[in-house]
Order: C-alpha cells, then structure tokens, then sequence
C-alpha cells in the first residue's frame, strides 16, 4: 500500500554549510502532529516551501512552484540506515513526504500522485546533494557517496492544492508514456550528461532549469 509515513516540517537553524543570507537552513525536519495545507509556493527566489509551517533557507537554490514538494522513500531511508549505521528519522534528508510502497526515485516526470482527498503533486526534477546536506548529515564525501546511489528522491509541483497528514493514502492518478525518471535525470544532471538530450522527452513537465540543460546539450537554445 503506498501511503504517507510522515509529513515533516522545518525546524530553522543557522549553518555554516549553506549560501543563504541569514545562514538559516530549513534542512532539519521533523514529522508534524496534525494536518498540513499544502499549496504552490509562488515561483522560485519568492516562493519557498508548499508546505504551510514549513522554511526553506536558501530561496536561490530551493522552493518555488516547481520545487514546491521534496518527497523521499522510507525503504531508501531504511537502506542508508543500513549503510551509514546510524538511525534516520522521517524528515532528515530534508524531506517533505516520507512515503512507503512508493518507488519515488522510479517515478517517471510528470507523473501525478493524489495525496489524501484532494492534494495533487506532480514529479518535475531531483534533488541534488549540495553542502548544506553533507554538513548537516556530517558524513565525510556524503556528496559523492549520495550520487553514486542514484536514487535522489522527487521534487514535485503543486496540482491541486490540500490537506494532508501522516497515514494518507497516495494514488498514481497519472503515468506519462515516455521512461524519463527520476533517477535518470539526475544521472543526467550529475554523473552521464550524455543523457541529457532524454529529458526532452518529458515536455513541459520536467523542471524547467533541467529543460534549458538538456536544450543546450543538444544545441538548441
């Protein structure tokens, strides 16, 4: 059954391993108690987290419409438990939605989840490790290490708006035809730029800063 584990919220603190101005970074999540509205965010440099009681730091590089969701698998936790030997909570990669049953690194771009009653999210991009998640984990060459892997988790944009809590159902309401997933775009994005001319296959949904990536790859601009 796919469903939510937890939905986790920001708990702000300063960093000495993030760009923003204030040193503030929202990476440290925790499972909320009660229900969350979720909503697009507004576009990226304004718009932060779709999440309502949530922070996003570093508004240059995160939030916005079409990073307004950060969704990330509890067995792929459960896996780097394994690995690094240590607990990880739901939230401590910095996500949004820990989900089970749900392949997120496997879901193809532009494919729609119903989330609870009424939520709509749709897959746009990958997340992409940067200082700010190696310092916070605080595991040495976790940058590559977390590349490697290949299984980066989704980003998603806001559809319909909602309410969600821990414990909702999540229904793929929409799979496109095409095979760009997740985790080949941030192959693409990181380790095989050779795939980049693939996204384009994706159209309009894939996250528009990988789009103009993989246009210049392939000449058009």
């Amino acid at each position: 059954m796919m469903q939510l584990q937890s939905v986790n919220l920001a708990r702000p603190h300063v960093s000495d391993h993030t760009d923003a101005p204030d040193r503030l970074t929202g990476i440290d999540k925790h499972p909320a108690d009660g229900p969350v509205s979720v909503a697009a965010p507004g576009p990226k440099g304004v718009g932060g987290s779709g999440l309502a009681g949530d922070t996003i730091g570093d508004l240059r590089h995160h939030g916005g419409d079409d990073q307004a969701v950060y969704a990330f698998a509890r067995e792929d936790l459960d896996a780097w438990a394994q690995e690094l030997g240590r607990d990880l909570t739901g939230g401590v990669f910095g996500e949004n939605l820990t989900t089970t049953g749900l392949d997120v690194s496997g879901a193809r771009v532009g494919e729609r989840w119903q989330v609870g009653a009424d939520l709509v999210l749709e897959v746009t991009s990958a997340r992409i490790p940067c200082r700010t998640f190696a310092g916070w984990l605080g595991e040495r060459g976790w940058v590559k290490t977390f590349t490697r892997r290949a299984a980066p988790g989704a980003y998603l944009r806001v559809v319909e708006p909602g309410e969600i809590r821990a414990g909702d159902p999540i229904e793929i309401v929409h799979r496109p035809d095409h095979d760009v997933t997740v985790s080949l775009l941030f192959r693409a994005l990181t380790t095989e730029p050779d795939l980049l001319p693939q996204l384009l296959a994706a159209g309009d949904a894939v996250h528009p800063e990988a789009r103009e990536k993989a246009l210049r790859r392939t000449g058009v601009s």
